[in-house]
């Protein structure tokens, strides 16, 4: 039996008050496990990058519960939601977010950093999770220097170097043309996911529908549908 990864019960999310309310996200619920890659999918404006937010602690919920690996993420104090988000959650944007003026091994060497680790072994892991997304070889170059490609490979090394138990991608090929962004998500499946880590990728992008172990449907802040 798999054991939970994600346990999300009745979650909404409203921005404005009266007839300015806009409900984004509306009394969702659903689980995702280690050991699988789940996708939540639907149009631009569906609520998927809402509830996203949610669930990795970056906007609280007016309403509902988020458990991570058993834990209420949503009753921790600041300072405690902060630590665990560095050290459980792992998350991959749309953009990249990388810093301009920072090496490849230097972007990817910050959550390790963050969390107190000298210089010097930051760069030597660092370099260790580039070789493993196959960029040992560009760890000296700027960002600008990089694909689109590369870029998202450089910003998967820096979400898996701090060993995340959750890993969240935000429209993973928004940025990429179809075969890059297949070959993206059919590495992560098949390097990045284990047994000990579950993969929440956000999409509408139905080329790559084939790698979800599950599917999520949203639409209009509700889940209409899963597998």
């Amino acid at each position: 039996m798999k054991k939970l990864a994600v346990e999300a019960t009745g979650l909404a999310k409203w921005f404005g008050e009266g007839e300015a309310k806009t409900i984004a996200v509306n009394e969702v619920s659903f689980t995702a496990n280690l050991g699988e890659i789940l996708y939540i999918v639907g149009p631009s404006g569906s609520g998927k990058t809402t509830l996203l937010s949610m669930i990795s602690g970056i906007l609280k919920p007016n309403a509902g519960q988020v458990l991570l690996e058993g834990k209420d993420i949503w009753r921790m104090s600041s300072d405690e939601l902060a630590d665990f988000r560095l050290n459980k959650i792992g998350f991959v944007f749309q953009d990249y977010h990388l810093f301009s003026r920072l090496t490849t091994v230097e972007n990817v060497a910050i959550p390790l950093i963050l969390k107190k680790c000298d210089w010097d072994e930051s760069m030597r892991i660092a370099l260790e999770y580039l070789d493993i997304v196959g960029l040992k070889d560009r760890a000296y170059l700027p960002p600008v220097k990089l694909s689109g490609g590369e870029q998202q490979r450089v910003a998967i090394a820096r979400a898996i170097a701090s060993r995340p138990d959750i890993l969240i991608f935000d429209e993973p090929t928004a940025s990429l043309d179809g075969d890059t962004g297949r070959k993206i998500v059919e590495f992560v499946k098949q390097h990045i996911l284990n047994e000990n880590r579950c993969i929440i990728i956000v999409t509408h992008d139905s080329r790559i529908f084939e790698y979800a172990d599950r599917i999520i449907h949203m639409e209009d802040g509700k889940i209409v549908e899963g597998d």
